[in-house]
């Protein structure tokens, strides 16, 4: 697995924490980085990890509003909490990651959905991030 992959697994664990839990994110990014401290091991997840999340929050907004115009008859809060992860984590590297090749952004998020939500989530994602990187 790559440090890429890995990271984007760890963004999404702080992502998801973050909703479930009605903490706010930089909350959970502070925590995360100093667990992260004591595993120099993990650096190199650790750091784009940070990353996608602070992408996340510095783009919230515009994030969420690209997601809720295109997935279709779904609220934000009606959607699974993972998937409502990983299309933030896609929707960033789509709109504001010029490093990460927009199909690589949506395989990474759908392989995730299938591993970490529902049978119908990585579809579900494939679609709206599609629809994301077409409008951009």
């Amino acid at each position: 697995m790559s440090a890429r992959t890995k990271a984007r697994k760890r963004a999404l664990d702080i992502l998801f924490q973050a909703d479930v839990r009605g903490e706010e994110l930089a909350i959970m990014l502070a925590t995360e980085a100093k667990r992260a401290s004591s595993e120099p091991e993990r650096q190199a997840s650790w750091l784009y990890a940070r990353d996608i999340v602070d992408g996340v929050i510095d783009n919230r907004d515009e994030i969420d509003e690209q997601i809720t115009t295109f997935a279709k008859d779904w609220s934000l809060q009606r959607m699974p909490a993972v998937d409502r992860a990983l299309l933030r984590i896609g929707a960033w590297e789509i709109l504001f990651n010029d490093e990460v090749p927009t199909a690589v952004a949506i395989d990474e998020a759908v392989e995730l959905a299938k591993e970490f939500s529902t049978d119908d989530s990585g579809s579900f994602v494939h679609g709206v991030l599609a629809r994301i990187a077409r409008s951009s």
